[in-house]
């Protein structure tokens, strides 16, 4: 798997290092259709940074004729399950991407894998070795001090080959033997030296059951596979640079049917956010979230749960580009992709999430009228629906100051604003709670100003949003900010002391237009003024549930900094 001297980024728009080589490669007759792969294990939920892996691999066989694999690395059976496979075949569809027939797992292999490890005792170049875990660890050395071999290292090859035959077929407990390559116990890359390629587990596996004992490490059965499937570019993150050596051991080892080329790209880094399943899976399991969908979670459930669409993800993997060097994307990049495209497809609705209570005391009594209300200000062929007004609406607390400053421009004694498509109304008198809190505003309203225009020339400098009391639907609206309260989460040793106190503010007696009431799970819409929110699937009829996506602003951000 040789690696690309190629230049990090091309110059020409939309295009990258990779898609150079791939290009180059075609040109000059080395390949005659472009393979590549999507290799997960499947151990846990697919995040935003396997996103970028799957835009690239699947977009690269796209863009050249080719075909990309879904393949899962599914060599740990005490960590898959089920449940994360179909996930993961679910993202990837819902991502915009399909694998067609070239559906494979690395169990498929595991009789082949098998063989090769024997071929490689009978030549010498692997052995069963005793020697506990802790101590073999040890072993190994150093970066600055050369591993020691162990005893079992000259085993001939007639016992190594007895011993492996007897761990498959189970007659060791866990733990007992492992087999090694025998490469080099002094080579200053640890991964070559001798490292192990089959471990004995007695643990059924979802696939295979209780047919094997004994399972490939992932080294060992990861560049194999690429090379049974016949892919061209083995696609990789950084982190996998250092391995490249060793896969290319085996396949100078072993008589593989092809060759992949493995070749490197910087993986995805943003700030406030963790993208490592283990980190992931420990905030799962330990509660610090709902799950592995919680739209608090950079998964790729937690992001369609939050309402983000597969168009925006797509959209910020391409604005991000493509690199050899690791750096941290700012979260507002992926922010703005997702506002991009959600302004361009939400339909507007209005909602109020902290319901303050008006009466517009010169608004006949029992009356009520409705207005024609677009459903997207820039889009005619989505239509418009019925908005009703009545005397009794409400409006967002935070929309009313009693002693306002000199730039508050929304409702305050004295003063007259725009109701969205509907009056102009000025607060006339407040009345107060027994704990002098505001419990309702009494106002009037200028008849000549329907639909909220002026009649009169004059100017407002507020256009408030509001749902009429009588007709609106109780909503849980539950707001989310970034789960950790530092860009670099865990850059002190303590994950668990950056989860921010506030990443979920659930508001329970929120009310929305009635237009929402019939709202599908999944569906986003732009609540006017408020931000975008996305029907969540705990909706039940009778009870709306919504999730924040995203803000029209990044009023978090300037929150945090001030």
């Amino acid at each position: 798997m040789t690696g690309s001297s190629a230049e990090e980024k091309s110059t020409e728009a939309g295009r990258d290092f990779i898609r150079d080589i791939v290009q180059a490669d075609l040109a000059a007759g080395r390949h005659k259709e472009v393979v590549t792969r999507f290799p997960p294990e499947p151990n846990g939920y697919l995040h935003i940074g396997h996103a970028k892996s799957i835009c690239l691999n699947f977009g690269v066989a796209q863009e050249f004729g080719g075909r990309c694999h879904l393949r899962f690395d599914d060599t740990n059976p005490v960590k898959e399950e089920q449940e994360f496979i179909d996930a993961i075949e679910a993202d990837v569809r819902w991502l915009g991407f399909d694998w067609g027939t070239h559906l494979y797992h690395a169990s498929d292999y595991f009789q082949q894998l098998y063989d090769w490890a024997e071929h490689l005792i009978r030549n010498g170049k692997a052995y069963v070795d005793d020697t506990p875990v802790e101590e073999m660890r040890a072993m190994r050395g150093t970066l600055t001090e050369a591993g020691r071999p162990s005893i079992y290292r000259s085993r001939s090859a007639d016992e190594n080959l007895d011993l492996f035959r007897r761990m498959r077929v189970g007659e060791f407990p866990n733990g007992a033997r492992v087999l090694r390559a025998k490469i080099d116990l002094k080579n200053g890359n640890m991964n070559l030296r001798d490292p192990v390629l089959y471990r004995i587990l007695h643990q059924a596996h979802p696939r295979t059951g209780t047919t094997w004992c004994i399972y490939p490490n992932y080294d060992f059965a990861h560049g194999q596979s690429d090379a049974i499937e016949h892919v061209t570019h083995s696609i990789c993150t950084l982190e996998f640079e250092d391995h490249r050596p060793l896969y290319d051991w085996f396949l100078d080892n072993l008589p593989v049917p092809s060759r992949p080329r493995q070749y490197e790209f910087a993986r995805l880094n943003i700030t406030y956010t963790v993208l490592s399943k283990r980190f992931l899976t420990g905030l799962v399991q330990q509660g610090h979230v709902r799950g592995w969908d919680d739209p608090r979670m950079p998964t790729i459930a937690g992001l369609r749960r939050r309402g983000v669409p597969a168009a925006a993800i797509r959209d910020f993997v391409a604005r991000i580009g493509l690199a050899r060097a690791n750096s941290v994307v700012d979260i507002g990049m992926l922010e703005f992709s997702i506002r991009e495209h959600l302004n361009r497809s939400a339909e507007r609705r209005m909602a109020v999430l902290r319901p303050l209570k008006v009466v517009i005391e010169n608004y006949p009594e029992g009356q009520t009228e409705q207005f024609d209300v677009a459903n997207h200000p820039d889009d005619p062929s989505l239509g418009t629906r019925k908005v009703t007004f009545a005397r009794e609406i409400y409006v967002e607390q935070d929309d009313f100051m009693e002693d306002p400053p000199k730039k508050f421009f929304r409702l305050a004694p004295g003063k007259e604003v725009r109701l969205r498509n509907a009056y102009f109304v000025t607060c006339r008198e407040v009345v107060k709670g027994q704990c002098g809190e505001v419990v309702e505003l009494r106002c009037t309203y200028d008849p000549a100003s329907r639909g909220g225009a002026s009649p009169d020339g004059r100017k407002v400098q507020a256009t408030l949003h509001w749902v009429s009391a009588a007709h609106a639907v109780p909503a849980e609206v539950r707001l989310y900010n970034p789960l950790f309260k530092r860009p670099d989460p865990g850059a002190e040793g303590d994950l668990a002391a950056d989860l921010a106190p506030d990443s979920l503010d659930v508001l329970p007696a929120a009310l929305a237009e009635p237009a929402l009431a019939q709202a599908a799970p999944g569906t986003t819409f732009q609540f006017e003024r408020l931000g975008y929110f996305a029907v969540d699937p705990d909706t039940r009829p009778g009870r709306l549930v919504f999730n924040r996506t995203v803000g029209l602003r990044d009023s978090w951000a300037k929150a945090q900094k001030g």
